[in-house]
């Protein structure tokens, strides 16, 4: 595997693989830098199989990190923000070995030793581990050990940690590298520049990547995330394929980018990451007439399915690969991938059944022919009372307001009915509150139940988003008059 991976790299050659700050990037030079940081790590005492963290986003330096780790079989764990605290976990219960820091002034190498417990301090770097002979640290081999094969890469990914602290989930490299060559690699003239939108410490990101490198695309690597940098760059690069999420798309409208900058060239949207609403929807098949929209789907522990949507203008899909299952248990999706995590680090694997299914937690229905639309997650759901709602529901009625450029509905703790609806707008015109709300409730009137009326409208100036391009549901500091 390693040596087909060389192989093409190789063979590709003068082709483009990266634009890093809008310098072009050969596979040739790419190859070159990984090579250089083989050295680099070997230098710094990082021996093979170790446990390694990579801070930074997309960059030259950051790729060749990730595929310098890949070839010497070290565990890979990449962090776009890393604070102490994220730092602190991934040492408890990844016990890395170094951490490398490719954050716009090269390669940087520290040694974490003096972070992690006494019994799992490395020695000192000799010849021997320089040369790669030496064996990883017990806590690096522990982690290692949990792939299954010596020779295998590994990598780590945490989750968006929304409820508490983030899951620390392990996959095989091995395995999501080995899915993309399985693909043929595309001809010179038929090689797509594909915009790098989802974040280097995402399953989709790592998707994109290496969808993108294994076949012989280019990669466009992004400075910033702005809806104004990423359409001047779909502008820059003539992109075909932009990968995305619903919450970005309805900014890059919202902003009007789309006609600041020339997105002629786009052929195919890919939206995932949480659900579209059929509102949304509508709205971004309205602003992109002749682009083909299809919705993506996967987890962080099952990896990214390859789906066909049933219509550009349908929230319906398909789960169409097959290294995928899927089944329906109690309104619930549960999958079963051959990309799938070989379990959390820090937390019990309850999340999976006793036959090895993954909870997704998105509640699902299921139409004919296999097509799904995801209602949305279980976590979500808001029990008013004994009535249950699910936030998208209500945010893709109210999407369709004239006058609401963009909600998001949450619950709150209610004394009486255990919760309450609540929701955030962002008005398209200036509204005073009080107007608002009243246009809220009389335009829901008779367009739901009056339990779905949110007892809480709230005017913000923005929607709170993740850095994963997800809406954040909850609004602590929320005014509750």
């Amino acid at each position: 595997m390693r040596d087909e991976l060389l192989r093409r790299f190789e063979d590709f050659g003068a082709r483009t693989a990266l634009y890093d700050r809008g310098t072009a990037v050969t596979y040739a030079e790419l190859l070159k830098r990984i090579g250089e940081t083989r050295q680099l790590l070997a230098l710094h005492g990082v021996k093979p199989r170790e446990t390694v963290v990579v801070h930074g986003d997309y960059s030259l330096d950051s790729v060749a990190a990730l595929f310098a780790l890949f070839l010497d079989r070290n565990v890979v764990v990449p962090v776009v923000t890393l604070t102490d605290t994220t730092l602190d976990t991934l040492v408890e219960h990844c016990r890395p070995g170094h951490l490398i820091r490719t954050t716009g002034a090269g390669t940087e190498v520290e040694d974490l030793a003096a972070r992690a417990e006494p019994a799992a301090r490395a020695e000192p770097a000799g010849p021997a581990q320089l040369a790669g002979a030496e064996e990883p640290t017990d806590g690096a081999e522990a982690v290692h050990g949990r792939l299954g094969d010596p020779d295998a890469a590994g990598l780590v990914l945490l989750s968006s940690g929304s409820t508490g602290a983030p899951k620390v989930i392990l996959h095989s490299l091995d395995v999501l590298v080995g899915e993309k060559l399985e693909k043929r690699p595309r001809r010179r003239e038929n090689a797509l520049n594909i915009l790098m939108v989802l974040m280097f410490d995402h399953i989709g990101g790592i998707n994109s990547l290496l969808s993108t490198l294994l076949v012989g695309g280019t990669a466009v690597l992004p400075r910033q995330r702005t809806p104004d940098e990423i359409c001047a760059l779909i502008e820059r690069h003539r992109i075909l394929v932009l990968p995305t999420s619903p919450t970005y798309l309805n900014l890059i409208m919202v902003g009007d980018y789309h006609r600041t900058h020339d997105l002629s060239s786009l052929r195919l949207i890919t939206y995932g990451t949480e659900p579209m609403s059929e509102e949304l929807l509508l709205r971004v098949r309205k602003t992109f007439p002749g682009v083909r929209l299809l919705q993506t789907f996967g987890t962080s522990e099952t990896g990214i399915a390859t789906t066909t949507s049933e219509s550009s203008t349908s929230t319906y899909f398909k789960i169409s690969d097959a290294g995928v299952e899927y089944r329906i248990v109690d309104g619930e999706l549960q999958l079963r991938s051959r990309t799938q995590f070989l379990g959390y680090l820090n937390y019990d694997d309850d999340s999976l059944t006793e036959d090895r299914w993954f909870r997704t937690g998105d509640l699902v229905e299921e139409a004919a022919h296999g097509y799904l639309r995801i209602k949305g997650r279980a976590k979500e759901v808001i029990n008013v009372g004994g009535e249950k709602l699910l936030p998208l529901e209500l945010e893709s009625v109210l999407m369709g307001s004239p006058l609401v450029e963009d909600c998001v509905v949450y619950g709150r703790p209610n004394a009486i009915t255990g919760q309450s609806v609540c929701v955030d707008i962002k008005p398209t015109g200036e509204l005073t509150r009080a107007a608002l709300r009243k246009h809220v409730t009389e335009f829901l009137a008779g367009r739901v139940e009056p339990f779905k009326v949110p007892s809480k409208i709230n005017v913000v100036d923005t929607i709170a988003m993740s850095d994963r391009m997800k809406k954040l549901r909850s609004r602590p500091g929320a005014d509750e008059e």
